[in-house]
């Protein structure tokens, strides 16, 4: 059997731009990718905090250092700039390699520039995610 495990994920980073006219759907500084693990060109899930939205797209790799997080073409109706939104990647897993699996969590500031990366989230508060 095969399991849908949370492979990494980008926490509360603030979207920087939202541009329906571009080709693409989710810009992220490569920085971002490489410390969550998600690749280029990768499905991802995004849940939008402001608006409670959820969909699915691929990511583009951006500049790296830049902060950039910009929803392209069509997942731009799903966000307005200054929105805070949780990136989430998947990974199948057989019950084996799920004992031993652990997410990449990157934590980012408003800048969208890392705060903490670990392997784990635990329920509560984000003050509590120490």
């Amino acid at each position: 059997m095969e399991l849908t495990m949370l492979k990494g994920k980008i926490h509360r980073a603030t979207v920087t731009q939202a541009e329906l006219d571009y080709v693409g759907s989710i810009t992220i500084d490569t920085d971002l990718l490489n410390a969550s693990g998600i690749r280029e060109y990768e499905q991802v899930q995004i849940v939008n905090i402001n608006n409670g939205a959820r969909f699915s797209t691929y990511t583009i790799a951006g500049e790296a250092g830049s902060g950039v997080i910009c929803l392209n073409g069509a997942a731009a109706r799903h966000v307005q700039v200054h929105d805070k939104i949780i990136i989430m990647c998947y990974a199948q897993l057989n019950e084996i390699e799920v004992e031993s699996h652990k997410p990449l969590v990157v934590f980012v500031d408003t800048n969208n520039k890392i705060n903490q990366i670990k392997n784990y989230e635990k329920h509560g508060l984000l003050v509590d995610q120490n």
